[in-house]
């Protein structure tokens, strides 16, 4: 099944609450939470009081992506505070497995995501470990991006390596691919027929009507899934 996590990182804060039940109403399965701690990325947004608050408003599955140096170092808190799926980056973490390691250790299912310079050839040894792994389709740091171009054949080599290395490139056990940065009403067909079937979308959802824009996503993943 396709999921939609619409990114709160373009939701209105003072009426997030409201937005957030409208997601969920119109079919969203879960909510993108971008942490961003101004070292690893420029810019700065929100984390675990925000978490622990929107955990108490819904039962949403919470992705929580942690755009942090050293992740290790909160991993076990983001647990506490409600993330369902933790997601850390391979260039933000000193030992990689380690860190993968802690995230299981709490409970909660893990994921890996690298920046779009960074090859997918990287992610190969830890395939087996992971429940989620995010493609980052714009430079992480910054909302309404424009969607690079590579990352359709990004994603395509990520479903061929799964293939050779987990024997399949779909199915269960096999980890869920996110696509984060720049997906639109136009081209989110596209991603899921290159192999994404967990779509990050931001402006797109909260920007003008939600309920409209989330039920237009939900209608062309509902249809390829």
């Amino acid at each position: 099944m396709n999921w939609l996590s619409p990114s709160i990182l373009a939701a209105d804060f003072n009426r997030l609450g409201e937005q957030i039940h409208c997601v969920r109403d119109c079919g969203a399965q879960a909510l993108h939470f971008d942490v961003m701690d101004g070292l690893f990325v420029p810019s700065i947004s929100f984390g675990m009081p925000v978490l622990e608050s929107i955990r108490k408003e819904t039962d949403l599955f919470l992705d929580v992506h942690l755009m942090i140096r050293e992740p290790i170092r909160y991993v076990g808190e983001f647990a506490r505070c409600g993330a369902d799926l933790i997601t850390v980056h391979y260039e933000a973490c000193q030992d990689v497995a380690q860190t993968l390691a802690a995230i299981r250790e709490t409970g909660v299912k893990v994921g890996i995501t690298i920046r779009p310079e960074t090859p997918v050839s990287v992610l190969r040894p830890f395939l087996s470990r992971v429940d989620l792994i995010l493609i980052m389709s714009v430079n992480p740091g910054f909302g309404g991006q424009k969607l690079i171009e590579g990352t359709y054949d990004k994603i395509r080599e990520l479903r061929a390596m799964m293939e050779e290395v987990l024997g399949a490139r779909t199915g269960e056990g096999i980890p869920r691919v996110e696509v984060d940065g720049g997906v639109n009403l136009d081209n989110v067909a596209y991603l899921i027929a290159a192999g994404a079937d967990t779509i990050v979308t931001g402006s797109a959802v909260f920007r003008g009507d939600i309920a409209s824009n989330t039920k237009k996503f939900m209608e062309i993943l509902s249809a390829q899934s």
